[in-house]
């Protein structure tokens, strides 16, 4: 894998979105690799594909590629609202690789995969309808936001520049495949308890610390009465699954830290 970056692939071009487009495509085509099952050849899909832009032939994963200058938002602008949420509540929405570069240094900094697993319709943030003046009237587009995103699933490629072992990639990808097997609304407590203790700053944490986030909990699910309960389910498959240590009676600890 080689950060650098060629601007002169995109020298007839003058959009600078199409610009970005072109470079960090060609980029991902010729460096990137499968972080599911770590084949080489990433396969480009014909332009216009709605929500991808590439796939694996080997195991079939699709991706879709976002990049910017400098560092990524903390919310990315993505394409037209209904087809995302169609595509993630039909499970067949694509993982995506979220790209930042050097513009003056013309690298790579930071290059991450979020799986398709870690997304539910609550990241897929709604924008407001173009005016009716607008070419496109009434089209409503959507924001990815990456703040939803548990730590677990922004799994990094490179990081500040940086080549990361792709060994370390797919065992982190494997980690997390256990949520492909449960429904949306299972999936969604899973990721919402994981991103709790991902906003727990101490490496060893209690069952009271999760319990500080009930509130939190209850207004995103407010049909749930029992969301202690709740919690203490989650932390249970979490520790099943290797998410989490259990040290002893209400003391967890995160793996990895």
């Amino acid at each position: 894998m080689n950060v650098s970056l060629n601007f002169n692939l995109a020298q007839n071009y003058t959009s600078q979105s199409q610009i970005i487009r072109v470079v960090s495509e060609s980029w991902v085509r010729e460096n990137s690799y499968c972080p599911s099952c770590g084949a080489e050849d990433l396969q480009k899909f014909d332009n216009n594909k709605p929500v991808a832009d590439f796939y694996c032939p080997k195991c079939s994963e699709e991706f879709e590629v976002k990049s910017k200058k400098g560092n990524l938002s903390k919310k990315i602008v993505d394409g037209a609202y209904a087809t995302m949420i169609n595509r993630i509540t039909s499970l067949n929405n694509p993982n995506f690789f979220f790209l930042s570069y050097n513009g003056t240094r013309r690298v790579v900094e930071n290059f991450f995969i979020v799986p398709k697993h870690f997304f539910t319709p609550e990241i897929i943030e709604k924008r407001k309808p173009l005016a009716l003046t607008a070419r496109r009237s009434g089209w409503t587009g959507c924001n990815i936001d990456l703040v939803g995103v548990p730590d677990l699933g922004k799994i990094f490629l490179v990081k500040n520049s940086e080549i990361l072992q792709p060994k370390n990639v797919i065992e982190k990808w494997s980690k997390s495949l256990f949520l492909r097997k449960s429904n949306l609304q299972a999936r969604g407590w899973t990721l919402d308890v994981l991103s709790c203790i991902d906003n727990i700053s101490k490496n060893e944490f209690t069952l009271d610390d999760v319990y500080k986030f009930e509130q939190n909990l209850k207004t995103k699910h407010p049909d749930n009465k029992f969301v202690k309960d709740k919690i203490r389910q989650q932390l249970q498959v979490l520790r099943d699954k290797g998410i989490i240590d259990f040290k002893n009676r209400g003391v967890y600890r995160k793996v990895g830290t």
